[in-house]
């Protein structure tokens, strides 16, 4: 997933005296190297009712450089969602997460696929982190059937339950008492995993996710809820919609951390600090400060209730894709060249995933009466002169 780490400087003038076989001699393998460095976060933590981990978080080159493939392949492939949504290829609810990619990928560096994810609509991203493939996304998106959800759940509803991803939730707020309840079941069954409950600062006003933390902390279950602040809430600005935008201190009694999210390293800090916390003690809440670029959903331009000054800002300044290109560049292990051919890679796969969902065919009509009832049941339906058995439903 990564390009190579040069080791010496030594090592790159013996390659460049090599004759020239072949244009692949010119190219590093990929790195598999797992020196450690050590790196700040961009800003301190900010902690409530818990003491603050610290800013130094161990990585390596190879995890950096697959932080860089991932977060440009999940940039690609929702650019390209849109795309395909303007091409009326993809129909309904469409919610892109372009701005956000170093919460999917900080959040996976830290845990394993034994801990539960569960999320709101804006959903394709950490279905990718959590191991989902383009093919699944794009035939999803495009409601075919070699989409994750076999096409029937279309952009709110992806879904991987090896991987522990449960969706995909397009009720606002409503995925988080269901995520409390995963972690139930995780405590029950003593198998040291967490549940990771994300949300948006849209749905961090709802009054269920306060219910669901209330009986989490009495009964000290596993559950971190992450509210990803991207500032708006619909086309709401948080200052508008929050007496209090200080989501990480909701809790009261319950623990917080403000993340900056739009550092993967520092999403990767707080989230091995929160399972920690949450396995020892209970629930924690992680505030992500992050930004999206798009509107908040295709239906929304995003620039009647903010500045495309704004916008443009956070991207020169905070961009978590580029970030992390100027770490990789600063510790020498990549050449801007090398980072570029990982994009061009990148653009390929997208490109190719997209033709062959282009080729799978359309769910069967008889899929409609699939997955209502639990199998076996024997629930028929019937047509409108309540004679005729329609189909079984399964």
């Amino acid at each position: 997933m990564a390009l190579s780490y040069l080791r010496s400087s030594s090592s790159r003038s013996a390659n460049l005296l090599r004759p020239l076989s072949s244009a692949a001699s010119l190219r590093r393998p990929i790195s598999t190297d797992t020196t450690p460095i050590t790196i700040e976060t961009s800003v301190p933590f900010t902690s409530h009712q818990c003491e603050a981990p610290s800013r130094s978080v161990e990585t390596n080159p190879s995890e950096l450089l697959t932080f860089f493939r991932d977060m440009a392949l999940m940039r690609r492939m929702e650019i390209a969602a849109d795309s395909l949504y303007k091409a009326k290829l993809i129909r309904g609810f469409c919610h892109l997460y372009d701005g956000q990619e170093a919460v999917a990928v900080g959040m996976e560096a830290a845990i394993t696929k034994k801990d539960c994810i569960i999320t709101a609509y804006r959903d394709h991203c950490t279905f990718v982190g959590r191991g989902g493939t383009l093919l699944e996304v794009f035939a999803e998106l495009m409601g075919r059937q070699a989409g994750c959800s076999k096409g029937k759940g279309g952009s709110m509803h992806f879904y991987k339950k090896d991987s522990n991803f449960y969706g995909g939730h397009g009720i606002v707020g409503a995925q988080v008492p269901l995520g409390c309840g995963l972690a139930f079941a995780q405590k029950y069954s003593k198998d040291e995993s967490v549940t990771f409950a994300l949300y948006g600062d849209g749905a961090a006003n709802q009054g269920q996710l306060f219910e669901a933390l209330n009986i989490s902390a009495l009964w000290d279950l596993p559950a971190i809820l992450v509210c990803e602040n991207n500032h708006y809430g619909m086309g709401t600005a948080e200052w508008r919609a929050a007496k209090s935008p200080a989501y990480y201190k909701r809790g009261d009694y319950v623990p917080g951390l403000k993340v900056d999210g739009m550092d993967a390293l520092a999403v990767k800090q707080a989230c091995k600090f929160a399972k920690e916390h949450a396995l020892k003690n209970g629930p924690i809440i992680l505030e992500m400060d992050t930004y999206r670029y798009h509107g908040h959903s295709m239906s929304d331009p995003g620039s009647t209730y903010r500045t495309r000054d704004e916008i443009s800002g956070i991207r020169q300044e905070r961009d978590p894709i580029e970030r992390v290109r100027k770490l990789v560049l600063s510790h020498d292990l990549a050449t801007e060249k090398e980072l570029k051919d990982i994009e061009k890679e990148v653009r390929k796969e997208v490109d190719d995933a997209i033709a062959q969902a282009k080729e799978s065919p359309m769910p069967e009509p008889s899929e409609l009466f699939s997955n209502v009832y639990a199998k076996g049941l024997g629930a028929e339906s019937f047509g409108a002169d309540r004679k005729e058995v329609r189909a079984t439903l399964a």
